[in-house]
């Protein structure tokens, strides 16, 4: 699908900018689908944001201030939007005013724009989920692949499991077109502090590992998540499926840890303590239960959400989206660390 208006939510947040940024110039590596042609592209801007990395982008686009939980907001981005496909990246992972606020971006975002992008007479309408619908592996060998069943971890992934419904009920209605791309924990340039707080923890010791850190883990660099959702838009038979959209292999906590320790003292000259801070599995599942309370309570708490899943086996397949999509990841965590390293770097941040 070319000439028609790319529409994308989420930016100048980290996925959004680099997706423009691919529809732009198309992604480095080689990496299929090759660049796409649109003749407009629109990014719904979350008001009062810094436009960051759109600067760059000037009047290559289209900025359209949007919070994405007000319909009426929503509408004015799908304005003339007749044969659009619409990147719907925008969502709340940790927020900042309590559980609800998944609800009312997550959830609620995905039904403006959904609904509002049918009456707009869009195209179709690229979803980005997550892993967290589906949950935990109930067994380390056996990956998560799209026949998975659905298991909400926390809030979070109740509310993308409550927008993954939404999507797929337009589908079924008719009328637009859906894709639904679930990509897990991201790394890559554009990163958000709490990913450069990972490696100062790496690089002075302090980085937990939880039980024996041989838990897998399922990544996603950047790129590698824009060209799953550019091939969802370049192949016509995505249409009404659900992709995995991750690195070509799960890692080891052990190995994430060691390869981003490995690439700061060896491509970097950054010194570390070679040291971890070990603490027993019971310390993920104390995490969880103080988790589980404070999201009871209508609050959130990011430093327990995130130690209660630090010895979780969280992975998928990608078997399905190459095979049916062509997809083709061409970075993988050592590269992926170094760009990413090198970015934090360049922004004059210190590790």
């Amino acid at each position: 699908m070319t000439d028609n208006i790319a529409i994308v939510t989420g930016a100048p947040g980290w996925l959004g900018s680099r997706l423009v940024k691919a529809l732009l110039e198309g992604l480095p590596d080689g990496a299929p689908p090759g660049k796409l042609s649109y003749k407009e592209i629109r990014v719904a801007r979350y008001p009062g944001a810094v436009d960051g990395d759109l600067k760059e982008f000037g009047d290559q686009i289209r900025a359209i201030d949007c919070d994405v939980s007000d319909r009426s907001q929503v509408d004015r981005v799908m304005d003339g939007a007749a044969g659009a496909t619409v990147f719907h990246c925008a969502g709340v992972i940790h927020p900042s005013n309590g559980r609800k606020q998944f609800y009312d971006v997550n959830v609620e975002g995905a039904r403006n724009l959904v609904e509002s992008a049918k009456s707009a007479g869009a195209k179709r309408f690229i979803h980005v989920s997550s892993n967290s619908p589906i949950g935990c592996n109930p067994d380390r060998n056996e990956l998560f692949t799209e026949d998975s069943p659905y298991n909400p971890y926390m809030h979070y992934g109740k509310s993308k499991k409550l927008a993954e419904d939404i999507v797929n009920g337009a589908f079924k209605e008719g009328g637009i077109e859906t894709v639904i791309i679930r990509p897990p924990w991201f790394y890559g340039p554009g990163q958000p502090p709490r990913q450069s707080l990972f490696f100062q923890m790496i690089k002075s010791g302090k980085v937990p590992i939880v039980g024996s850190g041989e838990n897998l883990r399922s990544m996603a660099y950047v790129d590698n998540i824009c060209q799953g959702l550019l091939l969802c838009d370049s192949v016509e038979a995505a249409n009404g499926k659900t992709y995995w959209i991750a690195d070509e292999r799960p890692y080891t906590m052990n190995e994430i840890v060691d390869t981003i320790e490995r690439v700061m003292e060896e491509k970097f000259d950054i010194k570390c303590a070679h040291k971890r801070m070990k603490l027993p599995g019971i310390a993920s599942e104390v995490a969880y239960f103080v988790d589980l309370a404070i999201q009871s309570a209508g609050l959130y708490h990011q430093k327990f959400h995130v130690l209660s899943e630090m010895n979780k086996n969280i992975a998928c397949s990608v078997a399905r989206a190459k095979k049916e999509l062509g997809y083709d990841p061409k970075v993988s965590l050592e590269e992926g660390m170094t760009r990413s390293i090198q970015w934090v770097l360049d922004q004059g941040r210190t590790i």
